[in-house]
């Protein structure tokens, strides 16, 4: 069996999940957040719409670093200063700088692709 892909988006409780205002335009591919434009529920939604996607393949986790940051989390903010909220993919970051689902989709995809 195949190993599972590791998703971790990293963020604050009550931070945006994209620096583009949540619209009607939906860029970010996810409908059932809006028009909260929030880090938790955008999670939930992404969440949601991977699993049905992707099922037992991929694993996904919401890391709050408003109180405690996982000593992983803690050395990719000290060496590579990404914007909240980021994304980890098996341990390594993915430069998006916000949370979308094409953009996700993308990246579970090229993981798949190499196994």
């Amino acid at each position: 069996m195949a190993e599972t892909i590791l998703i971790e988006v990293v963020g604050l409780k009550d931070s945006d999940c994209s620096p583009f205002p949540c619209d009607m335009t939906r860029t970010c591919g996810l409908y059932d957040c809006h028009p909260t434009g929030k880090l938790v529920p955008a999670f939930e939604a992404l969440k949601k719409e991977l699993l049905e996607q992707y099922g037992s393949e991929i694993r996904m986790d919401l890391i709050l670093i408003d109180e405690e940051i996982p000593v992983h989390i803690r050395e990719i903010i000290a060496t590579q200063y990404p914007p909240i909220p980021f994304i980890v993919m098996n341990g390594a970051l993915i430069p998006m700088g916000r949370i979308s689902l094409p953009l996700m989709q993308k990246e579970v995809d090229k993981r798949l692709a190499i196994r």
